[in-house]
């Protein structure tokens, strides 16, 4: 069974600074409070989506997302922002955050050049430990992203798993694992919330 409390005291020993919501409301106010008056970057995520934060965070903030504003654009600006928010994938008990990318700005954002840090997970990403993790975001997140992306690949047309294909549509193309915070870094804070939230 999966425990709030450890994971949270894991994430810490890591170097992340961790915080628990009960409701994504509660999350995203939180957010609106820490976040003012900064050029935040977002990574393409149905959490962010699901909280409205791209709306509540732009009321006092300049908010980039390739989802919201001119594609290209918004992606270089969001690399540029010394604040960037996203989910993962996977999150691991143990403390490991795995995330799995296509074109790698979702990524990058969480490894370097940043201020500031923020993954937003709901509890049902997170798993017992870090190869638990890993397969959950090899065989549940990219598949459903790929089919609400529909993109012809055997995970979005058949079974929900990882074929490891060679599709030129796949978009699992990079695995990145936090396995503490990156140095150089001000703050990484993993905010769960305890809702579904994501794939």
């Amino acid at each position: 069974m999966i425990s709030i409390e450890d994971t949270m005291k894991n994430l810490r020993a890591r170097g992340f600074d961790t915080r628990f919501f009960r409701s994504g409301g509660e999350a995203a106010g939180y957010l609106e409070t820490q976040l003012q008056d900064e050029r935040i970057g977002f990574g393409g995520s149905m959490t962010l989506e699901a909280l409205g934060l791209y709306e509540r965070l732009g009321r006092r903030n300049s908010v980039f997302w390739h989802w919201r504003n001119d594609h290209a654009d918004a992606r270089e600006q969001a690399v540029a922002a010394e604040v960037y928010i996203t989910s993962a994938n996977a999150l691991a008990q143990t403390g490991e955050i795995v995330n799995i990318d296509g074109s790698g700005n979702r990524v990058s954002g969480t490894l370097f050049g940043k201020k500031k840090v923020y993954i937003i997970v709901g509890t049902n990403k997170i798993a017992e430990d870090y190869d638990k993790a890993l397969w959950r975001a090899r065989n549940i997140a990219s598949p459903l992203n790929a089919r609400r992306l529909n993109k012809n690949t055997p995970c979005s047309k058949g079974e929900l798993k990882c074929h490891d294909c060679k599709s030129a549509d796949r978009i699992c193309r990079a695995l990145v694992v936090l396995w503490n915070k990156m140095s150089g870094m001000e703050k990484v804070e993993v905010v769960i919330i305890d809702e579904t939230l994501g794939c």
